[in-house]
């Protein structure tokens, strides 16, 4: 839609003031849209109301939207000011991609979201307490959460996220691998600083199925199609390998690019389901590389426990998303009434 990308990030007051608590914090949602690679500028404390002297401050042409409405906490259309004044596009919204959904799944602890997945009774989430789950799970009425989406990706999703670059002659290939279970900031750190190792930055997505088998409980929360995407749109990130081994084979080291280099995080690694050592090969060829970063402590399991810490406060949240929904349908709903009668 045009040649420069700005991103403005509201703050935790702005969003709690205008739509609830978040899930991830102001500093970490700041730079996790800084890492995506289609991003040239992020605008921080961005008003919750888009305002034409905040366009004009940054030498913004329009203003790009999903094609659904958003409305502050009077009610009012945020975008009402820019859509007047001409600079408001529209892009078509992805269903079944939203905090909101994702906060569902972590209430619910369901496994549905799974591209492939067994039923079987609940086990304890690895990192999470037990007893804090069960206790969650009997008390988050279903109806004010969310139903499970199942988004499903295409052949031509994957080719818009590719970077479709090779690795040159003589390039150093870095190889990593994980959940990468809802991206955040520990995640783009850890990619950003495995990527200086080398010039090519391969990354294995595991499937849902291995996930579960290792972690349990309804790991992941993010089935694999949109695990792919989240990593695939990461600016340090080269190519990815879907359905990764969780232990490292010859074929990965091999098959896909000559791999120089394997790193992984310095923390704890499961071990694989046999009992083994995943990263057991490339510590035998000398080519394991263990990356320290700021954002170890910032897990999937940390960012789980921050919903469970705060039960009651995110089912509110659920309820009152629930209920603004309905009222922004309408409003979408009058819209496109007025646009119809227009010939817009």
């Amino acid at each position: 839609m045009g040649d420069y990308l700005v991103v403005g990030v509201h703050s935790d007051a702005e969003v709690e003031q205008n739509k609830g608590p978040c899930v991830m914090k102001e500093d970490e949602r700041y730079a996790a849209v800084a890492g995506c690679k289609w991003v040239d500028e992020v605008v921080r404390d961005a008003p919750y109301v888009t305002t034409m002297e905040m366009l004009d401050t940054y030498d913004i042409d329009f203003v790009v939207h999903g094609d659904d409405i958003t409305t502050a906490a009077d009610g009012s259309d945020c975008y009402q000011m820019v859509k007047d004044a001409g600079r408001y596009r529209e892009c078509r919204r992805t269903v079944g991609v939203s905090t909101t959904e994702l906060v569902g799944r972590m209430l619910l602890l369901t496994r549905d979201h799974h591209i492939r997945g067994s039923r079987s009774v609940r086990s304890p989430i690895q990192g999470v307490d037990a007893a804090a789950v069960a206790d969650f799970s009997q008390g988050s009425p279903a109806g004010v959460l969310t139903g499970i989406a199942h988004y499903l990706s295409t052949s031509k999703k994957i080719v818009q996220f590719s970077s479709g670059r090779e690795p040159a002659a003589g390039d150093r290939v870095v190889y990593v691998d994980g959940a990468f279970d809802l991206f955040h900031t520990g995640h783009i750190e850890f990619l950003r600083r495995a990527r200086e190792l080398g010039d090519y930055l391969l990354v294995g997505v595991h499937d849902d199925q291995t996930v579960n088998a290792v972690k349990g409980g309804n790991f992941p929360v993010m089935n694999l199609q949109e695990r792919v995407l989240g990593v695939l749109q990461c600016r340090y990130v080269d190519e990815v390998v879907i359905g990764a081994p969780y232990s490292i084979t010859k074929d990965v080291l091999e098959d896909v690019y000559h791999v120089d280099a394997v790193a992984h995080g310095a923390s704890d690694q499961p071990l694989d389901i046999d009992g083994k050592d995943p990263y057991a090969l490339p510590k035998e060829r000398g080519i394991y590389h263990e990356v320290d970063h700021p954002g170890l402590d910032l897990t999937t399991s940390a960012i789980i426990n921050r919903i469970i810490d705060n039960r009651h406060v995110y089912i509110e949240r659920q309820a009152r998303k629930a209920k603004k929904a309905v009222s922004e349908a309408e409003a979408e709903q009058r819209e496109k009434e007025v646009r119809a009668a227009l010939h817009i």
